[in-house]
């Protein structure tokens, strides 16, 4: 009886193995409830998110800035170019050299890099798509640049520029920015290195993470971002304004957040910055 009793824990196993009560039950209800169900979280997150990249668009587009304020100062200016495969539609800002003739250094640079009607062109024959927008370029893609400017202490000008990708077929268009720092006592150009300490990088994306992370928990308009790379803060170090008491860093459609959430950029208040500050009388953000 010892001896047989291993061959029918078996059999009793197998037997229950094949039991076709328990290997197929009848669940085909459940699974279209459970499909069902899933389409709806579906559509009512595709709902969501459509708004949420409104808001995100109408955020940015209605920023205020110091345009108005600088009317003696600043001269506004728009290009337009119909190209093969392309519509350029570009606004930017000039200087008034009858203030200052060295201000021809900054509308130099600007003639120079951001009228570039041809390398524009190569750009985007060549470029990768953004986020949701990945593929080949095709005809008559879009691109709008428009500014916003701001004036600290009438010593330093900050420019945002943020170009509207429209990609053919696109829902939407996708962001990407650029900036630029301007000393008008000086009418030289300013870059990381002239507002903060050499090698603090680290310790300033650990700060603009922190920053990112309260809004990320704050369970707003931040749900699926994340925190910033050192990569992703190396490529846009330099991409940073300056409005009166903070420091906003921009970032390019996915880089910190996919493109139906967050928001394009992160402001830190000058006081958490001074630890990282370069202390020297050329820092405008000093004193």
């Amino acid at each position: 009886m010892k001896n047989l009793l291993p061959y029918l824990l078996l059999l009793l196993f197998f037997g229950c193995k094949n039991d076709p009560k328990k290997e197929e039950p009848d669940n085909d209800t459940d699974s279209i409830e459970e499909i069902t169900d899933s389409l709806k979280v579906s559509d009512k997150n595709l709902e969501s998110q459509q708004q949420t990249l409104i808001l995100k668009r109408k955020e940015l587009l209605e920023k205020t800035d110091s345009r108005a304020e600088m009317e003696n100062l600043l001269i506004s200016k728009s290009f337009k170019k119909q190209g093969d495969h392309y519509l350029l539609d570009f606004k930017y800002p000039y200087l008034n050299e009858k203030i200052k003739p060295q201000f021809e250094n900054f509308n130099e640079y600007i003639s120079k890099y951001y009228l570039d009607a041809k390398g524009v062109e190569k750009q985007i024959l060549e470029e990768k798509r953004l986020c949701d927008s990945l593929g080949i370029p095709k005809q008559n893609e879009l691109r709008k640049v428009d500014y916003k400017i701001y004036n600290l202490n009438d010593r330093l000008i900050s420019v945002l520029f943020y170009k509207e990708n429209h990609y053919t077929g696109a829902a939407h268009a996708a962001y990407t920015f650029e900036t630029m720092n301007f000393d008008l006592e000086r009418a030289v150009f300013m870059n990381y290195e002239d507002f903060f300490n050499n090698g603090s990088e680290e310790e300033l994306r650990e700060i603009l993470n922190t920053l990112l992370k309260e809004k990320i928990n704050s369970g707003e308009m931040y749900y699926d971002c994340w925190a910033i790379s050192a990569d992703d803060f190396f490529d846009a170090k330099n991409n940073f304004v300056i409005n009166d008491d903070v420091v906003e860093f921009y970032f390019d459609d996915c880089v910190i957040c996919p493109s139906y959430t967050g928001t394009y950029s992160i402001q830190i208040p000058m006081e958490m910055l001074m630890p990282v500050l370069r202390k020297y009388k050329k820092n405008p953000l000093i004193g």
